[in-house]
């Protein structure tokens, strides 16, 4: 949980800025649009830029030499690929020297069933892969999919095998009502982790008044869409 020394409310925009990893993700952008986000993320001071992997190179020209790096978002958005698989996408990322953390998908599938001993197994070794060139992992639960047991022992599977963050969603979940980074489940995932790991939270985080109160509750980053970014940061004034 992130130390506060002010409110939100009082944070420059350039501070508010800071907690957002951009999301680029929506396969149907092309290159022209991907690169006019990630300049206008760049622009903004945004921690990260959230990219599909296949994208990397197109990106890095526009971060490199910034206060802004890439999160590559890897096995997305369903998390069901073999471990094998995710390990060598992380590592076809990480090796970038513009990326700052990887994020992946958790087999939520897994989790609804109860197999943590094979959900902290895959985390670890896409965790292991990450660090190995110095990135943080990020690992997307799918919060929506999941009851608030399996959400809590999903945070143990992460902490368990090494991992850096635990986030809440991909933003693609379909079959489930969608409620994001709602701050019941932020204070769910907080209780669990205390200061073994950050909490990012994503999905359905489109107004003001929801992005600093999560900022108030300590949140560590939050996943914003492109067309949310401007709202939270209350660029149309």
């Amino acid at each position: 949980m992130k130390k506060l020394t002010k409110k939100a409310a009082e944070m420059t925009t350039k501070e508010l800025a800071a907690y957002i990893d951009y999301s680029v993700l929506k396969p149907e952008f092309t290159e022209e649009q991907i690169i006019e986000l990630t300049k206008d993320g760049v622009k903004l001071g945004c921690a990260t830029i959230c990219i599909n992997p296949g994208y990397m190179e197109l990106c890095e020209p526009y971060v490199k030499g910034t206060e802004t790096m890439l999160c590559p978002v890897t096995d997305f958005p369903f998390g069901t690929s073999s471990t094998k698989s995710k390990v060598e996408q992380i590592e076809d990322v990480a090796k970038y020297d513009t990326v700052k953390e990887v994020d992946v998908v958790a087999n939520f599938g897994h989790i609804r069933e109860g197999k943590y001993e094979e959900v902290t197994a895959d985390i670890k070794a896409c965790a292991d892969a990450a660090h190995k060139y110095g990135r943080e992992l990020k690992v997307i639960f799918e919060t929506d999919a999941l009851t608030e047991e399996q959400v809590r022992k999903a945070c143990h599977c992460a902490m368990d095998a090494g991992a850096d963050f635990v986030k809440t969603s991909t933003g693609f979940l379909t079959g489930f009502d969608a409620h994001g980074a709602t701050p019941e489940i932020i204070k769910v995932m907080q209780e669990e982790v205390g200061d073994k790991c950050k909490v990012k939270g994503s999905g359905c985080i489109r107004t003001r008044e929801h992005f600093l109160q999560l900022i108030d509750m300590g949140i560590d980053r939050m996943g914003v869409g492109y067309r949310s970014v401007p709202v939270v940061l209350d660029l149309d004034r």
